[in-house]
């Protein structure tokens, strides 16, 4: 990896890839080159060979797209699912196409079955479309929904426990995250999953953050429903995410349009909800491999160091206390807390995100959990440690 000569990172520890730059791996992204794009969480970044590949699809499409639709598609996709399947090592036909996470946690909470003595249980680091979609169809069936406080600084006994002890007889369903969006955590799941099965409590993992940052082997995790992008740190185009079910639930799992697909069934009812650009799903095997040309293990080494550097450049523009601050050791994400009542709210986390995008020309996600406000790192190939430095010198004069 061409580097810069090593430098010490702030709060004096020794960190290998601080001051380190991965210019021939960069490049390969046609980002804006003016700005700090460190929100790569929200909605990715899709590197231009595999814009390359979704342009190709798009032009056999408009070539002819009655045969294109009707002749080549369905075998495409098939192809695709496998290769996106060995990938997360689940089996082929326990995946579904489907545009995002968000479709695919309502398409799970539509087919479940709840009745009006039932009820959901989600932590407070739950995504908020996720909790929105919980919400309707809770309150669609008569369901109760549930919330558990996990602290920010639990350890994984204690999240673990603190879970558990929220599961009453009624609990049907609950919703776990692999790595929180607001707090950037990921859950003790290899603990959580197993339990809630052996209290018969049926589990809903939102995997939106893990495929391409962490090593992920669905069919391992033993989940009842495991939703995950493939936009985000996967890379691939937006538009492109997975639905996997257990066997025993896949014949209760309908897309939310109805069409021709429908009898079919579980899941390539999900290729035909009526007429769409199916390119994002075909790309997504080109940036899987383009990712394992890099070395997925070097990429996520480099991701989870160089946002950890960041956050401690930031941090300590901030002068906050090293020492304090919430971190995982595995995760491409990491948060900076923001001063007291500077971000309280939704509202008042956009408008500074929005001005720090404005004024400083730095993207970046602002998140709120527990009425706090967090700046929330994010580290791919195509960033480097100026672009941290960058938001420490900006942002104490943009609060």
């Amino acid at each position: 990896m061409p580097a810069e000569a090593s430098t010490t990172a702030p709060g004096g520890d020794e960190n290998p890839l601080w001051g380190q730059d991965w210019p021939e791996v960069r490049a390969l992204w046609p980002l804006e080159v003016t700005v700090a794009h460190l929100n790569h969480g929200s909605y990715g970044a899709v590197p231009s060979p595999v814009l390359a590949e979704q342009q190709s699809w798009r032009d056999r499409m408009e070539f002819n797209p009655v045969r294109f639709f009707t002749r080549e598609l369905p075998a495409a996709l098939e192809s695709a699912r496998a290769e996106v399947a060995q990938f997360l090592r689940a089996d082929e036909g326990a995946i579904a196409f489907v545009p995002n996470a968000t479709s695919a946690a309502s398409t799970v909470l539509a087919g479940f079955p709840l009745g009006p003595h039932d009820s959901v249980l989600l932590t407070d680091h739950a995504y908020g479309a996720v909790r929105i979609a919980a919400t309707r169809w809770t309150e669609r069936t008569g369901a109760r929904l549930d919330t558990v406080h996990v602290p920010l600084d639990a350890d994984d006994p204690t999240v673990a426990e603190t879970v558990l002890g929220a599961v009453h007889d009624d609990t049907r369903l609950v919703v776990l995250d692999q790595v929180t969006s607001p707090t950037a955590r990921r859950m003790p799941l290899v603990d959580l999953v197993p339990a809630l099965r052996e209290r018969g409590v049926a589990v809903l993992v939102d995997g939106a953050h893990a495929p391409g940052m962490l090593d992920v082997d669905v069919e391992a995790l033993g989940a009842d429903f495991w939703i995950g992008t493939l936009h985000k740190w996967c890379c691939a185009p937006r538009g492109s995410a997975v639905l996997h079910a257990a066997e025993r639930w896949r014949d209760r799992l309908l897309p939310l349009v109805a069409s021709w697909g429908e009898p079919v069934g579980f899941p390539t009812a999900f290729d035909d909800t009526g007429t769409s650009d199916p390119t994002a799903w075909l790309a997504a095997p080109r940036a899987l491999r383009l990712l394992e040309g890099i070395g997925l293990d070097r990429l996520r080494q480099h991701n989870v160091e160089l946002a950890v550097a960041g956050q401690l450049e930031v941090a300590a523009a901030l002068g906050l206390d090293a020492s304090a601050l919430p971190r995982d050791a595995a995760v491409s994400m990491q948060l900076v807390p923001l001063p007291d009542g500077a971000v309280t709210d939704h509202a008042e986390a956009a408008a500074l995100q929005a001005r720090i995008g404005e004024q400083a020309a730095i993207e970046v996600a602002v998140t709120t959990w527990a009425g706090r406000g967090f700046v929330r790192l994010s580290a791919q190939a195509y960033n480097a440690p100026a672009d941290y430095r960058r938001l420490a010198a900006d942002l104490p004069g943009l609060l």
